[in-house]
């Protein structure tokens, strides 16, 4: 797949699709022409300048007072790129790092950035040969931009800093040597181009957005596989009902479960009780509003990924240089920490499904096991599903709640949007393994159903599961059906 980066809208599904092998970019003419004119422009003033501008012949930060000789401007973007790279933690996973080199590529091509056309091409080269900077997941407050790690992604242009690369991580100045690239030379404002900006956090936004659109379908599949195997009744997925509460989701997820469940010998059984548990009936509402809370991440997410976010912002058309903030990630931090609560709610209502498949009720045996007593069966899958929602509910303290001033006062407001983003990450993955877990006991109580069988689209995913995971008659060691069972919804 060959993508030209141009001013047209950039979607997140477009973005992720690009992480496939051997995708690749080119910039098209209109991002060619504005990157040349913006730089044109820069350079033209910087022969005539009358007043500071900050950070193209100041200092950073609280030294934006600072006014530095014109001789040493492409040192102070030099400098500028090595002293912020001061990262930790544990590395961003490598697909998170290609999307940030993507965003960034994108951010530049508008020509509101200042940089060199060499240096965006620099960027398109890495992107096009899975030359991956080596980056870390703390160390941005998700304003004046993700710094330190854009800092870390920007530091193999100035010959610095290391890579991935043929899946090893190389010392990227050998890297550059073997494809005959020599470092850029930075001019002025290019620098603060780089490491101002969102890309960090939206890159984190545009990977768990389309892991929490695919885990919001996984939820309303094993939900169902669980409503039969439970015994379920489907009143309550009647449209009549969701028509007189008309949010969005929630109509889509009744909609879609009685799709689902549509052919069911199970479902039209006569049954005994009155009604189910909320963590079945109430699955329109619960999972409806995780629906609607994603839709509405998406929008502005992909706002976001298609915007010039590096300060200051340049407009040669006209005559305009403007130090403002469009590095702040409030926009995106608090979608970020509504996403990560979303998706948190899928697992939190999967689990106590779980729990109820487990418990001895409606004709299923203590822990889906037939000999239980002797066997344990099912039992500690619910635990394991416990203590990681458990986790998630943790980690859904919003991020953006907090703030702590930086760089002597000057920036006194900061979003912690990246703090947001990889906690988010973390919570997708923990959505993803309860929900397999809820998967394997699904699939274990639909046997305790038979002869009667589900749907068509239930039992096409139930004779897909069993080929990776058995049926469970003893006790036996239950870790690689779990990971079995991740990989199976992955």
């Amino acid at each position: 797949m060959n993508h030209t980066i141009s001013h047209g809208r950039l979607t997140i599904e477009t973005a992720y699709a690009l992480l496939a092998k051997g995708s690749t970019l080119s910039l098209g003419r209109d991002a060619e022409e504005a990157i040349l004119k913006c730089r044109k422009y820069l350079d033209s003033k910087m022969e005539d300048i009358r007043r500071p501008i900050y950070g193209v012949t100041t200092g950073f930060g609280s030294l934006c007072n600072i006014t530095i000789a014109a001789e040493d401007l492409s040192q102070l973007q030099h400098n500028l790129v090595m002293s912020h790279a001061c990262g930790t933690g544990e590395t961003v996973r490598p697909e998170i790092v290609k999307l940030m080199l993507l965003l960034k590529i994108q951010s530049l091509s508008y020509g509101y950035s200042g940089v060199q056309l060499i240096t965006v091409q620099r960027l398109i080269d890495m992107f096009n040969n899975d030359i991956l900077p080596v980056v870390y997941q703390q160390g941005s407050l998700g304003a004046s931009g993700d710094l330190a790690p854009l800092a870390h992604m920007s530091l193999p242009l100035i010959g610095m800093g290391e890579v991935i690369y043929n899946g090893k991580v190389t010392d990227a100045a050998q890297v550059w040597k073997e494809m005959g690239w020599e470092p850029i030379k930075l001019k002025s404002k290019e620098g603060l181009a780089l490491l101002n900006g969102t890309q960090f956090m939206s890159a984190h936004a545009v990977w768990s957005l389309v892991q929490a659109q695919r885990l919001s379908d996984w939820a309303d599949k094993i939900g169902a596989m669980s409503l039969e195997a439970y015994d379920g009744r489907i009143e309550p997925f009647y449209p009549q009902v969701h028509e007189v509460r008309a949010h969005q989701g929630q109509i889509e997820t009744a909609a879609r479960i009685r799709e689902i469940l549509e052919g069911s010998e199970i479902i039209r059984q006569r049954k005994v009780h009155v009604q189910d548990p909320y963590s079945f009936r109430c699955m329109p509402q619960v999972h409806g509003a995780s629906k609607d809370a994603i839709r509405y991440v998406k929008g502005i997410i992909e706002t976001e990924i298609n915007s010039a976010t590096d300060n200051p912002t340049v407009f040669p058309d006209e005559d305009l240089i403007i130090s403002a903030g469009n590095f702040h990630g409030q926009p995106i931090a608090l979608p970020m920490d509504m996403l990560a609560l979303a998706l948190s709610e899928l697992a939190n209502i999967s689990e106590r499904r779980i729990y109820k498949l487990i418990s001895g009720q409606r004709g299923l045996p203590n822990f889906l096991v037939a000999k239980p007593g002797l066997n344990s069966g099912f039992m500690i899958p619910q635990y394991t599903a416990a203590s990681i929602v458990s986790q998630s509910k943790g980690l859904c303290m919003p991020a953006s709640a907090d703030s702590i001033p930086s760089s002597q006062g000057q920036e006194d407001h900061v979003s912690m949007g990246a703090n947001a983003a990889t906690k988010l990450v973390r919570v997708v993955e923990n959505t993803e393994r309860v929900l397999a877990i809820e998967l394997f006991n699904a699939a274990q109580a639909l046997e305790f159903r038979r002869p009667l069988r589900s749907s068509w689209t239930i039992e096409k995913i139930y004779a897909g599961y069993r080929k990776v995971v058995p049926f469970i008659d003893d006790d036996c060691y239950m870790h690689p059906f779990i990971e079995k069972s991740v990989e199976f919804i992955r």
